[in-house]
């Protein structure tokens, strides 16, 4: 697997501007899809289900990109789910940047407070933050790649600032893995009891969701997202 990713980040970071949001031969042979085609909102809407949020999301440059506002913010989500998947993703954040990507969704919150209109996805997060991140505090558990405030990323986990990162997830069955420019970061079984006692204030009651979309935050700061490509693995 070490070898693979590396094999994954090299390719990611060779590419020119023409090459970017598509899938080489390889890829269509090894069974990838793109999620994004770095022209149109296609596959994608508010993580609501309702149509995509131009407010607060647009294309620039070839990525989805997070728009801050001060009239509310909402998350997106493919319009797919998936249940047992690797997904690469390439991503930049502005300076104290704070975003992530979310995945075995349990819940959608929806309010209105000061700032406007609230949508968000609650399950697991693979963390994107600046180290300068307000959210942070301190905390390990809040960096990149972490399993958002539950599980630290290993020590050499540490993104490229002002630039693009290649970034893995990889779930299957009860097993994630986190990468991050072809290193693992974190890696855990959905089953152990911290990991349990988390997706429980999510769905206290009720069947823990193992099939949903993936979702990209907007927590209100500048977030880009490219080649997003995504190969489904068997059950």
């Amino acid at each position: 697997m070490l070898r693979f990713c590396g094999a994954l980040l090299a390719a990611a970071l060779a590419l020119s501007a023409a090459d970017l949001n598509r899938l080489t031969d390889a890829e269509r042979r090894d069974g990838w899809r793109l999620l994004f085609d770095g022209a149109t909102t296609a596959g994608w809407q508010e993580i609501t289900g309702k149509p995509f949020p131009t407010n607060c999301w647009t294309i620039e440059d070839g990525a989805l990109k997070a728009i801050p506002r001060k009239d509310g913010f909402q998350d997106i989500r493919t319009t797919s789910t998936f249940r047992n998947f690797e997904f690469q993703f390439d991503w930049k954040l502005g300076p104290g940047g704070n975003s992530g990507v979310k995945y075995l969704i349990q819940k959608i919150d929806e309010w209105t407070n000061s700032i406007g209109r609230q949508a968000r996805a609650r399950g697991f997060e693979y963390q994107l933050a600046d180290p300068a991140s307000d959210d942070i505090a301190g905390d390990p558990r809040r960096t990149t790649a972490s399993l958002y405030s539950l599980i630290a990323p290993a020590s050499g986990a540490v993104p490229r600032l002002g630039e693009f990162n290649h970034s893995l997830l990889i779930v299957r069955g009860r097993h994630v893995e986190h990468w991050l420019n072809g290193a693992k970061a974190v890696e855990f079984e959905t089953d152990r009891p911290d990991v349990v006692k988390l997706r429980r204030t999510y769905r206290p009651q009720g069947e823990f969701t193992v099939e949903s979309p993936i979702a990209l935050q907007n927590h209100g700061t500048d977030a880009w997202f490219r080649n997003l490509k995504l190969r489904p693995l068997p059950d």
